[in-house]
């Protein structure tokens, strides 16, 4: 652009350019920072954390569990006289109650069956992003997070009604709604607190009425029918309990076990390993999320959820085992909490990024940042509760499948 010496004011003279088109963005990505050596040798470490944890747990589990399998195998040969003057203990004596439903059956179930779905946008999400360019485009993500949200619907319906058929609960139609608006009803909720405050200061960051209102028609019209279809196929399919241990008509008692084999010290410890394997991976997104870098390595992502499933399960499963060793069998809201417990130490490494990482100030800066954090944050730790609850009930199934009971 320049002056034109003719007297004919102001032109523009333009220059061929040998970038092709689909490459037009690519100056404004920032290679030396996301492909940095730092986030290469983060995926690695987390790899041999993977490599090492399974291994670890593979190996404890089938020699701890080969000798349980051995030494009930000799219970089942002695008559009933040494029997009773024998010191029974571990996992096996729980069998009558280890099936038995979890407390507050509904809203189990309904965080279960919202974490499977958060897990399955997640995943369709990122192999969309690795398909197609999705960040050239100002609001794709979103639109495609929200469009993938709203059709994978049926999934939360399905295993949350199959799980509450399974425990027994009767008011299926409340467990659906719960379900569907959970997730719906803490995004939009805080986004319309946020909303409020944005508007106060002219901020241009405040969400249109219209847009609220084609939200709000999503939720009713697509996500509610789905949601129940998704939950009447859970309930014919896989509703029906097929446990494979009778459960009990009274409660065992729980015996006194030492402070560290509590459920809550298990809840408070269980997410520290699943949060190492992912925080470098969380500076990189909070770093696009807050900084104006652009997210581009969707692969790394993908990466970095396989390695986050892994050892989700991996943790869960040693913390059921411990808790059942001990005769509890309180094991299904410890194995959601002790994944879940994750989105604690996410949100606290928030805290130390908001401080040290960023200069943001001010009401609306700081409700903004801390409100979406929580948002983020709580729909994480739904989805890692979801996946520790569902590798553990497998676990669970298999040991006292193989376990000989009368």
């Amino acid at each position: 652009m320049g002056y034109s010496p003719r007297g004919q004011g102001w032109g523009v003279k333009w220059k061929k350019s040998d970038v092709k088109f689909e490459d037009r963005f690519d100056k404004y990505l920032d290679p030396s920072f996301f492909q940095h050596r730092i986030h290469w040798f983060s995926i690695f470490n987390s790899f041999m954390m993977v490599i090492f944890l399974v291994g670890l747990v593979s190996m404890i589990l089938m020699r701890t569990l080969r000798k349980d399998y051995a030494r009930y195998s000799k219970e089942e040969e002695m008559d009933d006289m040494d029997r009773d003057l024998g010191d029974e203990y571990g996992w096996k004596q729980v069998h009558g109650d280890v099936f038995r439903p979890s407390s507050h059956p509904l809203i189990f179930s309904s965080l279960i069956g919202s974490g499977c779905q958060i897990f399955a946008v997640s995943l369709i999400v990122i192999v969309v992003a690795m398909i197609e360019d999705l960040y050239t485009e100002r609001g794709s993500m979103l639109s495609t997070a929200i469009f993938v949200y709203a059709a994978t619907s049926p999934v939360n319906g399905y295993f949350g009604g199959s799980l509450y058929a399974r425990q027994g609960g009767r008011r299926w139609i409340k467990q659906m709604f719960i379900g569907a608006f959970l997730i719906p009803a803490m995004v939009c909720g805080t986004a319309f607190f946020i909303n409020f405050i944005a508007i106060y200061y002219h901020a241009s960051r405040a969400i249109p009425f219209g847009t609220m209102v084609a939200v709000c028609c999503i939720c009713f019209f697509v996500i509610l029918p789905l949601n129940l279809v998704g939950t009447i196929l859970g309930r014919n399919l896989s509703g029906q309990p097929n446990f494979p241990c009778r459960v009990n008509a009274v409660p065992r008692p729980i015996p006194e076990k030492k402070w560290f084999m509590e459920p809550a010290v298990i809840v408070c410890l269980g997410g520290i390993l699943p949060f190492g394997s992912i925080f470098i991976e969380m500076y990189f997104i909070f770093t696009s999320f807050w900084a104006y870098k652009i997210y581009y390595v969707y692969g790394f992502m993908m990466l970095v959820l396989v390695i986050l499933c892994i050892v989700t399960v991996c943790v869960t499963i040693v913390c059921t085992y411990f808790l059942l060793n001990a005769e509890d069998y309180r094991w299904q809201w410890t194995s959601f909490l002790s994944a879940a417990s994750t989105a604690i130490y996410v949100y606290m490494y928030s805290f130390y990024y908001y401080f040290f990482k960023t200069k943001m100030y001010g009401l609306f800066q700081t409700s903004f940042y801390f409100g979406y954090m929580a948002v983020f944050s709580t729909a994480l730790g739904i989805m890692c509760g979801a996946i520790g609850y569902m590798g553990t009930s497998a676990f669970v199934r298999k040991i006292y499948t193989n376990v000989k009971i009368d």
